[in-house]
């Protein structure tokens, strides 16, 4: 008799657990980590270099840009493009960067790249020179299809005849698509 009342408690025991187990694979999951903004975007704005090489043509130069965002799918990696521009040269800076969802439909980004002066020796936002490049960024969807954007760009040893780097900040407002 004992045998049969501890198979039934057991059999009633295990039949509850897989029961239990059905009804909670058909709740939806919550999500514990906010979503993150998704998408491709282009956009412009202002580009302010606030660093100074010390020789002529490195003076800080205040400017605009164009930037864009190809989002890879299923990835947080993101291919970007910037064109910052004032003063007598442009610097245009293809990137690479890894996006972290902080908000809803918000990124914070950070990455490297190389700028490309049209006119080398010549002042951008960007320094005068080719230069290796490390961002730091975010953006965030605040309407449908409406981005805003702010980063800043470190142009490592940016100056002709000197080794000061430069700093250009950018900001600006996009299109998603």
């Amino acid at each position: 008799m004992k045998l049969a009342k501890l198979t039934a408690t057991a059999a009633l025991a295990l039949s509850s657990i897989f029961v239990s187990a059905g009804i909670a694979s058909a709740q939806p999951v919550q999500q514990l980590q906010p979503k993150g903004m998704n998408g491709s975007y282009i956009g412009a704005g202002v580009a302010a270099g606030v660093t100074n090489g010390g020789q002529q043509e490195d003076a800080a130069t205040l400017g605009g840009n164009v930037q864009g965002r190809y989002a890879i799918p299923q990835s947080q990696v993101s291919v970007r493009g910037a064109a910052l521009f004032g003063g007598n040269s442009t610097a245009l800076i293809p990137m690479v960067t890894l996006d972290a969802p902080v908000a809803q439909n918000t990124n914070v980004y950070i990455g490297g790249g190389y700028s490309f002066q049209t006119e080398e020796g010549k002042a951008s936002p960007l320094g005068n020179k080719n230069a290796p490049v490390i961002t730091l960024g975010a953006e965030s969807e605040v309407a449908r299809n409406t981005v805003i954007y702010g980063d800043a760009k470190w142009g490592i040893n940016a100056y002709k005849n000197s080794s000061a780097d430069a700093v250009s900040l950018q900001a600006g407002v996009g299109y998603r698509f």
